[in-house]
């Protein structure tokens, strides 16, 4: 059973940054494909960045040039690097791990963002 452990989340002020980390069990790691998302209060979870195996990035346009996903298959662990943080980011953020075709998937905890204003 793959295990996901999500970190770093915290207060920081507007303008600030946040280094979130996704750290995950299990022998494949290196083959899951890795998403961020994120849960405002009364929100839907929406998805934010993206991170293939191979290395290939998206994000949503509502954090695209601020935060960046980044990967390393020996340590199993996805960083979310966000930069220039606003209070709108404020949320409870999930890494989800899954296989490609669905077979696997599976979500962390979560780990919650606040921004101050």
């Amino acid at each position: 059973q793959v295990q996901v452990v999500e970190s770093g989340g915290g207060l920081v002020q507007a303008g600030g940054f946040l280094r979130l980390s996704c750290v995950a069990s299990g022998s494949t790691f290196s083959s899951y494909i890795v998403d961020w998302h994120r849960q405002a209060p009364g929100k839907q979870r929406d998805f934010i960045a993206r991170i293939s195996s191979s290395g290939v990035t998206n994000y949503a346009d509502s954090v695209k040039g601020r935060f960046t996903v980044s990967r390393d298959n020996v340590k199993k662990t996805v960083w979310l690097q966000m930069n220039s943080l606003k209070p709108e980011d404020t949320a409870v953020y999930y890494c989800r791990m899954w296989s490609p075709g669905g077979a696997k998937d599976y979500w962390g905890q979560g780990t919650q963002v606040t921004v101050s204003s």
